[in-house]
């Protein structure tokens, strides 16, 4: 588990993640994108926009570009790092994006439409550049059309997305760029993009100072990041960053509240992202384990758990129960090593030289349904594991994107599943502001069976039928007439189907929810009418089962 908890803010859409970092990072508003050709396993073509973008207010930057030698006053301009920088500007795209995020309060209707820009055959981008997208355009460097693109395949956790382009006209004078290597640290990157202040093309530089996992602020995921001596800014986000004559990564967020200071995602994440869509047609996601892990620094510890001088390792905490994982590794468990790496008391791996890495990059790395061979300790013993990775979803969703919410009302009650975009809502302080119970619940809790969600009482539609009721918003549902609700759609289908006089919600504190079913059922068309909404239930909740019991419209009202 991440030892303290704090928040990031996402600039384009006014929210925040809780996040194991102990500093914020924003993510850039509108990234730039990348274009890549038919076949993009190690080259691209890149797109930049006006999001938060690599800025260096030195005015370094610009000598990337202009560069004048000193040496005998002979100044010149055509360096190869010029060259490299000239083929990054043909490369470069601007992405012009239309969205419209749903209201998780009222989840049936939607927040007013926004705009947005970025940088970006196939466009490489951000993914929170066209979150909720509506409408997708893009332009190229130095011409005043714009041309549609389609998304071809979202990665919210990685925040990396695809476009494609049907337009012939597009393409022509177009280059593509060629994937390179994680930089070493001290090594000049230049980042190209379209950041605010201006609409032509912008190119900055900066050094490398840190490669590690760090936390992505769009999808929360602890993935390898290289940050980097300059911010990302409005503009420069999802534009590529260039080192030498190749493509050493995408910038994408920077650090709140600190000056120069930004991040790009690695290649070793853009191949994994790019390697899924070109085998499996979709982003496919990374993969976990599904554990917690303690260190095992502390002496008395490693005594304990009989770890001999010789051995390191960490320290198994807590097991996902939907991982396979579950079904071979135990509570206190000492996992030695993965895949033939020795795993230190830290839980690192050697990475480059003297640099070392959590060993999760390890993990994130494999392809879904690929084994992992892990050494571990138990009782003193030494066994050999090998266990299937695959990506896990966690019991309340982390972001909800490109998708509307799910709900469902019944005499005014309106249930939903806790999300963390619910939370949200609660504003840009939402770990302080919301509901403490839900927010704990959605940062701890594991899901027990596939397809478990928490459902909670989100509000109350004030009517006759549910006066009294009003204070039990925000508590969960535990019960239906005696039977435990599993998700909103078990709900949905135990309410639609009662057959008794009387309708019970149990819910959190013990508190107790009774309606007489037929008069319920009755108020809630008028309810629906006086609120002006078009339906009982989200269209996810619409099968056949729930059409046929129940037609609960406005149309039918009393």
């Amino acid at each position: 588990m991440l030892a303290s908890l704090r928040h990031l803010r996402r600039i384009s859409a006014h929210r925040r993640l809780l996040v194991g970092s102990f500093s914020p990072l924003n993510r850039a508003s509108r990234p730039p994108a990348i274009l890549l050709p038919p076949s993009f396993s190690s080259s691209l073509c890149s797109a930049s926009s006006s999001v938060k973008s690599l800025d260096d207010t030195t005015g370094r930057a610009t000598s990337i570009a202009h560069h004048v030698l000193e040496d005998e006053g002979v100044p010149y301009r055509y360096t190869d790092a010029y060259a490299a920088i000239e083929l990054a500007l043909d490369s470069v795209v601007k992405v012009f994006t239309v969205s419209s995020s749903p209201s998780y309060f009222l989840p049936w209707q939607n927040k007013s439409q926004r705009e947005g820009t970025g940088s970006g055959r196939r466009i490489l981008t951000n993914a929170h550049v066209v979150a909720d997208h509506t409408f997708v355009l893009v332009r190229k460097h130095g011409s005043p059309t714009k041309y549609k693109a389609e998304v071809q395949a979202v990665g919210h956790e990685c925040d990396l997305a695809l476009l494609t382009v049907e337009s012939d006209d597009f393409w022509d004078g177009m280059s593509f760029l060629e994937l390179g290597d994680v930089p070493f640290l001290q090594e000049a990157v230049a980042v190209v993009g379209y950041p605010q202040g201006g609409d032509n093309i912008s190119v900055t530089k900066g050094v490398v100072s840190r490669v590690e996992p760090t936390q992505y602020v769009h999808g929360a995921a602890q993935l390898m990041a290289i940050q980097i001596d300059a911010a990302i800014n409005p503009g420069n986000s999802g534009g590529p960053a260039i080192m030498g004559d190749k493509v050493a990564g995408v910038a994408f967020q920077n650090l709140s509240g600190a000056e120069n200071i930004g991040y790009i995602i690695p290649v070793p994440i853009i191949k994994h992202f790019l390697s899924g869509v070109e085998e499996n047609g979709k982003y496919v996601g990374f993969c976990s384990l599904g554990l917690s892990c303690q260190p095992t620094e502390n002496v008395q510890l490693r005594e304990h758990f009989r770890l001999s001088q010789e051995r390191t390792g960490v320290l198994v905490s807590k097991i996902n129960p939907l991982s396979d994982a579950y079904k071979i590794l135990r509570k206190d468990d000492i996992i030695l090593a993965f895949d033939g790496v020795p795993i230190a008391n830290d839980g690192t791996v050697p990475f480059r030289n003297r640099e070392r890495i959590t060993f999760d990059h390890l993990v994130s790395m494999k392809k879904p349904e690929e084994k992992a061979l892990l050494k571990v300790l138990r009782d003193g013993w030494e066994h050999e594991f090998s266990i299937c990775l695959r990506p896990l979803q966690p019991l309340v969703p982390v972001h909800q994107f490109d998708k509307l919410p799910s709900y469902y009302i019944f005499a005014g009650l309106v249930f939903v599943p806790l999300t963390q975009p619910y939370l949200h809502e609660y504003g840009d302080d939402w770990y302080n502001t919301s509901p403490r119970r839900l927010c704990e619940r959605a940062l701890r809790e594991l899901p027990k069976k596939a397809g478990e969600q928490l459902v909670i009482l989100s509000q109350v539609l004030m009517d006759d039928i549910n006066a009294g009721y009003e204070r039990l918003s925000e508590l969960q549902v535990k019960k239906v007439n005696s039977m435990e609700v599993d998700n909103l759609k078990h709900l949905c289908s135990l309410v639609e189907g009662c057959h008794e006089k009387s309708l019970r919600f149990d819910l959190d504190d013990e508190r107790v929810i009774v309606l007489n079913y037929n008069s319920a059922k009755m108020a809630t068309s008028r309810i629906l009418k006086r609120h002006r909404i078009p339906s009982a239930m989200s269209a996810d909740l619409m099968d056949e089962e729930a059409a046929t019991f129940s037609n609960v419209k406005t149309a039918s009202s009393r």
